[in-house]
């Protein structure tokens, strides 16, 4: 039976019954409107619009207001799905009183369902006051894309036995502080399997291989949008940029050529 409402309690019964969890991000009403008729269980309003978005080169630059009006617009397209937003960069690293109003002014101002944040042990503080307030929490280990000044590449992480080992800590950490779900980002795939196998909430891959709880891809990668990301783990379910630009063009050639409008499209 599909449920009428995917909530943090659905989530988890899926994985207890061994069900896949499908995630895609959004930053429009349209879009969103989409993906939850085609059925799709949770949307993340990602911090990832300051690249396809707004043209940034990374994620960094957006900010809270920016990711609010992002998520309003996400929230008032979908009726099935659950909504989570990132908290950009900036908004709950510096102390968790500050986080803790972001997460707040995020669910006041939006109508969302929960907030993601990147980081384990670092962050915890963050993480436990926000869920103190009754925010639900989703966690983001691995490849943090916030933290890639520091990383200095985009490359697979945690390969090497001691990143692996501070991974699944934080992992344990994150679910033992109450988060309902952790994505894990571009970590070898027997790595995610481990930490799947070893924690009761979901875990959520992208470039994380097979064995995690559920996937979630950028919809601009997934839908062919924006074609210069090629990463192994993407798999291009549409080629968009095409026929759309081809559409624009040949509107371009028939309003110069003046076949746009016709004597049937006017009044």
């Amino acid at each position: 039976m599909v449920p009428k409402k995917i909530t943090t309690h659905i989530l988890q019964n899926m994985k207890s019954a061994g069900e896949k969890i499908s995630m895609i991000t959004a930053y429009d009403f349209s879009f969103a409107k989409l993906f939850d008729k085609a059925g799709i269980d949770v949307i993340l309003v990602g911090d990832s619009a300051s690249n396809v978005m707004a043209g940034h080169e990374t994620t960094l630059p957006i900010t809270l207001d920016q990711m609010i009006y992002h998520a309003s617009s996400v929230i008032r397209g979908v009726s099935r799905c659950l909504v989570i937003v990132d908290l950009p960069f900036g908004s709950y690293q510096s102390n968790s009183k500050e986080a803790l109003i972001s997460a707040i002014r995020i669910m006041k101002e939006t109508g969302a369902h929960g907030v993601k944040l990147e980081g384990g042990e670092e962050v915890m503080e963050s993480v436990k006051r926000i869920l103190a307030a009754g925010v639900p929490v989703m966690g983001h280990l691995g490849l943090t894309p916030q933290s890639i000044y520091k990383f200095g590449t985009y490359t697979v992480r945690a390969k090497e036995e001691s990143e692996a080992a501070k991974l699944k800590s934080d992992a344990k950490l994150l679910e033992e502080a109450g988060c309902f779900a952790i994505v894990l980002e571009k970590i070898p795939a027997l790595l995610a399997k481990e930490v799947a196998a070893n924690l009761h909430i979901p875990v959520i891959g992208i470039g994380a291989g097979k064995y995690c709880d559920g996937q979630v891809l950028v919809m601009h990668d997934l839908l062919g949008i924006n074609t210069e990301f090629k990463p192994r783990f993407l798999r291009q379910y549409l080629n968009l940029n095409e026929p759309i630009t081809a559409a624009v063009e040949q509107y371009v050639r028939d309003v110069r050529s003046n076949s746009f409008p016709n004597e049937q499209e006017q009044y």
